[in-house]
């Protein structure tokens, strides 16, 4: 076993208790549940502003600075797979992968095998960073099973640690292409008056709101103004079909879901979303009807991925095209298919 040291800076109005501060502002980066924080409390692995603290019940303010300290696995039990890899870009400490449709980032319970972890242990021989721990090793940020498109994994302990750092500072840049139901636009008076929502110059529509886990159904995320974590998504149209649209959207932070959830909330679910798409449909007679109703995922794709490269400082640039399913759903909105 090996250590790691995760630190982050506790934001505005945290919650009275330590053990609720730290879960709510840990990065999403260092997969540290609940659970896993209230045993490094109790373990004394937790520091606030350089004095480690027991007690679960202690206050913390804005600005207190935390560091903990985490056992990581070296020897990984997940077992590497002989996967076809589609690599933008390799170098000594890192890895930029354009990720298919259907592949699982990590295991977890119900994929065991056939991630894309299991495919870079073979790739590397089982090199990999291990801070992500044993189910993780190098993942710093995650898209989802059925969404498309550009990841950078770490190979190295330093690289992860620079990685992580720019995704807690919100210095990534991601852009990503979705087709979604109906055309957020300024000029739509009902969007104007959903909470959360507001327009910035050029017809960009901002979503700023909290979200946490919904209360009863834990594969899902739920939209807050309390609690949860801040999360904002910035989206500019693309394309206007009519009934239907092809967006653009930015991350300034990174929570599960978050582009899904933010476009439900906005009232323009994304195409093909089976979780948050509610039962939106296309009016009879659009273009594009038969295609929208078969469509099996959402529609969503990491279009483009940039950061600092960890240890050269060079400046990472990288885009991938939409998946075919993606561009002929296009096509077929636009009457062209």
């Amino acid at each position: 076993m090996a250590d790691t040291r995760v630190t982050f800076v506790i934001g505005e109005n945290p919650p009275a208790r330590l053990d609720k501060a730290i879960a709510r502002d840990v990065p999403e980066q260092a997969h540290l549940s609940r659970s896993r924080l209230a045993r490094l409390v109790a373990d004394a692995a937790v520091q606030v502003n350089g004095t480690v603290v027991t007690d679960p019940r202690a206050r913390l303010t804005e600005g207190d600075e935390i560091a903990i300290t985490v056992e990581i696995t070296q020897d990984l039990e997940t077992q590497p797979e002989d996967i076809p890899l589609d690599i933008r870009h390799e170098d000594d400490d890192l890895i930029v992968i354009h990720k298919p449709v259907g592949m699982v980032v990590h295991p977890a319970p119900g994929s065991p095998g056939g991630t894309l972890v299991n495919a870079l242990l073979h790739h590397f021989d089982g090199r990999l960073s291990g801070v992500g721990g044993e189910k993780r090793p190098g993942i710093v940020h995650r898209i989802d099973k059925d969404t498309s498109g550009l990841l950078v994994v770490a190979k190295s302990d330093a690289a992860h640690h620079g990685l992580a750092k720019q995704f807690e500072k919100h210095t990534v840049h991601r852009r990503y292409l979705a087709l979604c139901y109906g055309v957020p636009s300024a000029s739509d008076p009902r969007l104007r008056g959903v909470k959360g929502t507001s327009f910035e110059p050029g017809n960009i529509l901002k979503i700023t709101t909290m979200l946490a886990r919904h209360k009863t159904d834990r594969q899902r995320q739920a939209v807050l103004f309390t609690g949860g974590r801040h999360a904002v998504t910035r989206v500019r149209i693309v394309e206007d079909f009519g009934a239907a649209a092809l967006i653009e959207c930015w991350l300034e932070t990174g929570r599960t879901h978050q582009i899904r959830v933010h476009m439900a909330h906005a009232g323009h679910a994304l195409i093909g979303d089976q979780t948050y798409g509610g039962r939106r449909k296309l009016p009879k007679g659009h273009p594009g009807l038969e295609d929208v109703l078969s469509f099996p995922r959402q529609a969503l794709h990491a279009a483009e991925l940039g950061f600092v490269h960890p240890v050269t400082e060079e400046d990472m640039r990288f885009a991938a095209d939409m998946p075919a399913d993606m561009q002929a759903l296009q096509d077929a909105l636009t009457g062209s298919a």
